[in-house]
């Protein structure tokens, strides 16, 4: 009996071993890749080798990081179809509280064979509190990552957006920064190399030289102008002259990142750089630099204004419809003639003054690190020879530039002739591009702007010298060729003048009740360019 009992017990013990080596065998190698995939499934849908997406930030003049677009853990509501006993009475319950139609809940609860469904991404705490509450069976609560911007609209076509990608399981950049900066945003996700867990690499952070004072202070600015003349739409940017670096960049009308879907497709254009506009009198500025230059004249250089100039077919006539009779190159810019700008075109050339334009960076992408940059156009000069195309690109019509471009020719007078390439990441090196004029030529603009600014009285600024000047441009009908009777209204200023720290483009479309620069966006540019003064402690430059 003893031997048969032993036996039994070796007996029962080498046919379990044999049933869990079987089994073993069975997990392992014949269903080996079926419950691979059921665990690189279970993984992928918790997020475990989702990466964290970088962090976006502006600064301010200490240098402290200020998050603008950050990751953060919502909260999201699913259905598992299969798990609920009445869709019915789930569909009924549910519908007020998550704002969705009864019909359409009971469609998504009524599949016998889903195991999810998901109903709501961002759900509220109040939501969540009322679902936690009802205790619906097969209704779940989890989280999920998503982006949060936490200013809102401010700089929003600057860094653009995040969705979900194609296979709906992590966030990628759709427009701005989100998008061009996408690979080192979003990291490197994990994966499962063999049964084994290799973790997702989180995303690099962007620290951007947009300073969030000056962005916040020079949007209130912008909008408010805006709202006062009912314009269209506008912009406004700040650059450091001497770097090429970005303070400031908005667009209006803009939107809020956290709830793009609501915003029409429009508002996502960076219209700094992602459209063109004809500049208007600002050219002016760049005309009388090619000249100066080039020694074709002087800013005591005189001209006889007669209020209007014929050119094949066509009549050119200033602004005020007047005769200014015997002015200065000087006086050019002071009253903003038409016909002295394209008498300056003449004494210059057309070669010469095209090839000014192109050496300022127009006509072609200034490189800046952002998507859908524009580059304008000359090809009203470059296809052409006729005398009335290079007398109004002289002041600013015919042409076709971004504001971006506009800004940093402006920039490269401030910035003693040379030209640098605009940028926008704190870790980026400021870059040359060209000089474009000389010392000499562009403190002689710089001396003429001054002056202009201090006849027109609006943009002075008690003991600082600021250089600038307005744009007033008519708007192309497209429709029926020609210009219609609407206008935008720009202004292109730094200080201080000889030292500049910053440049200020401003600029409103189709303005109401307002004819001209100097009732607009020259108090705006004022209000801003003294912000910045006092905001950055810099002293006076002269003590008049």
């Amino acid at each position: 009996p003893m031997k048969f009992r032993l036996f039994s017990i070796l007996s029962f013990f080498t046919l379990l071993y044999i049933y869990l080596v079987f089994n073993i065998y069975n997990i392992q190698i014949e269903k080996g890749s079926y419950y691979s995939a059921r665990v690189a499934s279970q993984v992928q849908s918790s997020g475990f080798l989702e990466p964290k997406r970088g962090s976006i930030y502006f600064t301010d003049r200490n240098g402290n990081d200020v998050p603008v677009a950050i990751t953060k853990a919502y909260p999201l509501i699913f259905a598992s179809p299969k798990d609920i006993e009445n869709p019915e009475a789930a569909a009924k319950s549910l519908s007020e509280i998550l704002d969705i139609p009864k019909d359409k809940l009971l469609a998504m609860l009524s599949r016998p064979n889903s195991q999810y469904e998901l109903l709501v991404r961002k759900a509220s705490d109040s939501v969540v509190e009322q679902i936690t509450n009802l205790k619906l069976r097969g209704i779940y609560i989890d989280e999920e990552n998503s982006r949060l911007y936490p200013f809102k609209n401010l700089a929003s076509q600057l860094l653009g957006f995040v969705g979900q990608n194609a296979d709906q399981s992590y966030l990628s950049g759709r427009y701005g920064l989100e998008l061009y900066y996408n690979d080192e945003l979003s990291g490197k996700a994990g994966r499962l190399e063999k049964d084994r867990i290799i973790n997702p690499v989180a995303g690099e952070d962007l620290r951007l030289t947009i300073d969030s004072n000056i962005q916040t202070r020079a949007e209130d600015i912008l909008i408010d102008l805006i709202k006062k003349y009912k314009a269209e739409k506008g912009i406004v940017m700040v650059q450091e002259p001497k770097t090429g670096k970005i303070l400031a960049m908005s667009s209006y009308p803009n939107f809020d990142p956290n709830n793009y879907s609501d915003s029409k497709l429009d508002s996502f254009l960076n219209t700094n750089l992602q459209a063109v506009f004809e500049p208007g009198s600002v050219m002016k500025v760049i005309t009388m630099s090619a000249g100066l230059d080039s020694n074709k004249f002087t800013p005591d250089t005189t001209f006889y204004d007669p209020g209007f100039l014929t050119l094949d077919g066509y009549t050119i006539k200033n602004w005020d419809l007047k005769s200014h009779g015997k002015v200065t190159m000087t006086n050019i810019i002071e009253l903003s003639l038409n016909t002295g700008a394209a008498y300056a075109e003449r004494l210059i050339g057309k070669d010469l003054f095209y090839n000014y334009l192109v050496k300022f960076g127009f006509g072609a992408k200034t490189g800046i690190k952002l998507p859908g940059e524009l580059s304008g156009s000359l090809n009203n000069l470059k296809s052409s020879s006729r005398d009335i195309n290079f007398a109004t690109a002289a002041f600013g019509q015919g042409v076709s530039v971004t504001p971006l471009q506009m800004i940093s020719a402006f920039s490269a007078i401030a910035n003693h002739g040379v030209l640098m390439k605009p940028y926008l990441l704190q870790n980026e090196n400021p870059e040359i591009v060209r000089r474009v004029i000389s010392e000499e030529a562009a403190a002689g603009v710089i001396k003429i702007m001054i002056y202009a600014v201090q006849k027109g009285v609006v943009a002075q600024i008690p003991k600082y010298d600021v250089a600038g000047k307005t744009g007033t441009a008519q708007i192309p009908d497209f429709q029926h060729g020609g210009y219609s009777s609407q206008f935008i209204h720009s202004y292109i200023g730094f200080a201080p003048a000889f030292n500049s720290r910053f440049t200020i483009l401003i600029r409103i479309d189709k303005p109401v009740g307002a004819t001209l620069s100097g009732q607009t966006v020259v108090p705006a540019f004022k209000e801003l360019a003294e912000f910045i003064l006092n905001y950055y402690n810099i002293p006076p430059d002269h003590n008049e």
